[in-house]
């Protein structure tokens, strides 16, 4: 059957081929001379060319496909939510729900137009009011030339919205098992949707700090057990980056899922920058040669926009300066107050910058921790086998040990700092010593951070919690 459909593909490509025009032969007396091999040539290069420019026209859907040629499915295409009838408080409504199908567009990306394959098989997911806003989200089968795929949309309009009236947004992966949405801003707050599998326990909760102990903590805002749906209420804030909401989802004992809930949020810029005063006190104890005082101020404020803390509300230490990848690098701690420690290891200037660890520790002996981070390769995201390490002061030599191996000392140099290898793969611990020999303290190696989208802390790679 493959084979029928190849033969029946080229035979129509070709087809099209013969459509497109080419051009006369600029030099008639060279033609002339070699006109058997010349019109030879010039047939075989038209076919090539028309099949390819065909078929990509047909890729980019600027040519229709023959409703005969099958598509291509890419592993996306099965969707979990999609599953099961309509959740929502216009779920029975069958006229909206038909209403809302018929305003789903076509998408546009960078590769052409995915175009919808069947409006009937269109689902809606989710279809409801939630405070101060309609919502809905939609499974959309596509098409780009001869691959197909799906994908989730989400719809928005105001309370009552008839179909016309909901508007297109964001779209999320069709295979993703949570989707989240969420609409605020400083002044009025606003409202956070979170939908699972059907029968799962959603739990939304804001960020409140991070506890002495290394823990990220969180104030619960909504809770709905056995429905899949979580729909929490938005506080005004004017917190730096706006609300930092976590949905957990969960059936019986088994997490689902657990990560931050994204969306949109809009409101005045209330992060204050770090003053010279504040820099000048967080590099009096640093080692290594000087930072240029810009390039710092830039890491700074990145480290507490990501970790969402006020400058005025913290204690900004740099431990370490130096160079990575022949760019400026520090080692930056964060400390709320009656919190945890937040380190940051950058480096880049202030053109562009890239973040090699971000790490809860608990404040208890945070400062006599040696720290170790991997390195990814520069400008990539290949994960490598290099290790930089960085020991407190008071330390004479550090050792790294790896899971399954014997401890490898690191050379120091008069910054504290040194590199070694590790698998990327392979867990491993830092151990600093005094110059005795004794041991100071340890501190595990984490993995490579997979996703930076939460806070620092929300994630196994990204805490210390001994």
């Amino acid at each position: 059957m493959t084979g029928d459909v190849e033969v029946t593909l080229r035979e129509t490509l070709r087809a099209e081929a013969d459509t497109l025009a080419v051009l006369e032969d600029p030099w008639p007396r060279f033609a002339q001379r070699e006109d058997a091999h010349r019109r030879a040539r010039r047939i075989r290069v038209g076919i090539i060319a028309g099949f390819l420019a065909t078929a990509v026209g047909i890729q980019t859907n600027l040519i229709p496909l023959p409703g005969w040629v099958p598509g291509i499915a890419v592993a996306s295409s099965p969707s979990p939510l999609a599953d099961g009838p309509t959740r929502g408080s216009l779920a029975t409504d069958r006229d909206w729900l038909d209403g809302l199908r018929k305003q789903v567009n076509d998408l546009q990306d960078p590769q052409g137009w995915w175009k919808i394959t069947d409006r009937d098989a269109i689902r809606v997911v989710y279809a409801g009011d939630v405070p101060g806003r309609r919502i809905a989200l939609v499974f959309v089968p596509l098409r780009l030339g001869v691959i197909t795929d799906s994908t989730l949309v989400w719809f928005s309009g105001p309370p009552g919205a008839e179909p016309e009236q909901m508007e297109q947004g964001g779209n999320e992966t069709a295979g993703t098992t949570v989707a989240t949405w969420m609409e605020s801003d400083a002044n009025n707050g606003g409202v956070a949707l979170v939908i699972g599998p059907a029968g799962s326990t959603v739990t939304i909760s804001g960020f409140s700090g991070y506890s002495p102990r290394g823990v990220v903590e969180r104030h619960q805002l909504s809770s709905s057990a056995g429905t899949g749906i979580g729909v929490a209420s938005v506080p005004a804030a004017r917190t730096v980056g706006g609300p930092t909401l976590t949905a957990r989802v969960t059936n019986g004992d088994t997490v689902i899922h657990e990560g931050p809930v994204y969306g949109g949020w809009s409101g005045p810029d209330t992060s204050q920058d770090p003053t010279d005063e504040m820099l000048t006190a967080a590099v009096r104890d640093t080692r290594g040669p000087v930072i240029d005082r810009a390039v710092l101020a830039r890491f700074v404020d990145h480290a507490l926009r990501d970790s969402r803390l006020p400058a005025q509300h913290v204690t900004i230490r740099v431990r370490w300066c130096g160079t990575v990848n022949d760019k400026p690098a520090a080692l930056i701690t964060i400390q709320p107050k009656d919190g945890g420690v937040i380190a940051y290891a950058i480096h880049g200037d202030t053109s562009g910058w890239r973040t090699d660890l971000r790490l809860l520790l608990p404040a208890h002996g945070a400062e006599q921790r040696p720290i170790a981070w991997r390195m990814r390769a520069e400008g990539k995201d290949t994960r490598t086998d290099r290790v930089i390490v960085v020991a407190p002061p008071g330390a004479a030599t550090a050792t790294v040990t790896p899971q399954e191996g014997a401890p490898t000392p690191v050379t120091l140099d008069a910054s504290g700092s040194g590199t070694t290898t590790v698998p990327p793969n392979e867990p491993a611990t830092v151990t600093a010593h005094a110059p005795d020999g004794t041991t100071l303290a340890s501190t595990p190696i984490p993995a490579f951070e997979t996703n930076s989208g939460g806070l620092p802390g929300d994630t196994p790679n990204t805490r210390i919690t001994n």
